[in-house]
């Protein structure tokens, strides 16, 4: 089966619309080593020259580098092609000595720190902070991003009871106003997954690693999203990485070196393609748009061939046959849709 990259779905029960393949901006600045102007440039050309016109990015993304590389493209793009969605949650400010501040992540970033904050007033700042980051004047969505509790510890209760009874205000003001078309969240773990959208109500949600090729855990979760309108995304179709690199030495999942158990998995999936014809890469970016609750993966790239090859995973024809032996082998859930 091919996606048409230009086919709009709608989010929940809004007029936003969005294609199955979108650009995650996350990398855009780099990681460890920073990525020049040019060259990030360079990259979203290519994604827009290939037809891409959803692009997701967040404050926390390179510390704000991330926002300011998408909005010095996108500001010679007309408007109306493209849609634009970034996070908010955390409020930025200039640490009290810049040249000693720990960027960790991401070391490549700006030098700014944050503070989580998901009051109304948060959510307001945030929301103006990314306005004249990017030079865009408005957003299709605003997701509340990380809510996980791994992120929060001792703190997550208040803040969750912060997002839940004051910054939900602020984003629904928004929306009322027309200023934003849909709300959404991002979340990270399963955990979270079956837990937090449950907190207020989203139009749609991205999961960046609870549904891949190599983990459908939260296969119930995306169900009962459905049921209730939400609109799901996939943030991370590799798993970070595994599944368009392959197993090998250098291979990360969850963020983190691959333990022997996914790397195995991995292999065999891998070979299963490889009996197919087809990469791993492709069968990982096109398995989660089987669910019919999915509307769109958003997958990365910090290079141009990057985005390239992306491309050319998503228009790759992948024999039904391959899905079946995956089910059969139980590489994938038996329940979970796969594109038929």
């Amino acid at each position: 089966m091919r996606y048409a990259i230009d086919r709009r779905v709608p989010i929940g029960t809004t007029d936003l619309r969005l294609p199955p393949l979108g650009f995650g901006a996350a990398h855009i600045g780099g990681r460890a080593k920073r990525i020049d102007g040019i060259e990030a440039r360079a990259t979203l050309q290519a994604a827009w020259d290939g037809g891409i016109r959803y692009f997701d990015t967040a404050p926390y993304y390179c510390h704000g580098l991330s926002e300011h590389r998408l909005g010095d493209f996108l500001l010679d793009q007309p408007r109306d092609d493209y849609v634009l969605v970034t996070k908010v949650g955390r409020v930025f400010h200039r640490p009290k000595d810049p040249a000693s501040h720990s960027l960790t992540p991401w070391d490549a970033g700006l030098r700014f720190d944050f503070r989580f904050d998901y009051t109304y007033d948060g959510v307001m700042r945030s929301y103006e902070q990314s306005l004249m980051r990017l030079g865009i004047d408005t957003f299709d969505a605003l997701l509340i991003h990380d809510p996980d509790q791994f992120a929060h510890g001792e703190h997550w209760e208040q803040r969750m009871k912060d997002m839940s009874t004051s910054g939900i205000k602020a984003l629904e003001e928004l929306k009322r106003a027309g200023d934003i078309r849909a709300i959404g969240m991002g979340l990270n773990r399963a955990e979270s997954v079956r837990v937090i959208p449950e907190m207020v109500d989203l139009d749609m949600l991205i999961v960046a690693m609870p549904y891949t090729l190599l983990d459908q855990e939260s296969l119930p979760d995306i169900d009962r999203l459905r049921a209730r309108g939400v609109s799901v995304i996939v943030g991370a179709p590799f798993a970070s990485g595994i599944l368009v690199t392959g197993p090998g030495p250098n291979a990360t999942y969850r963020y983190q070196p691959a333990d022997a158990a996914i790397q195995q998995k991995a292999g065999a999936i891998k070979a299963a393609c490889e009996r197919h014809g087809v990469s791993l890469a492709a069968a990982a970016m096109q398995f989660p748009l089987g669910h019919p609750g999915v509307v769109s993966i958003i997958p990365g790239g910090a290079h141009p061939h990057e985005v390239r090859s992306n491309l050319e995973s998503f228009a790759t024809e992948i024999p039904v046959d391959l899905w079946h032996e995956l089910k059969e082998s139980g590489l994938i859930a038996r329940e979970a849709p796969t594109p038929e």
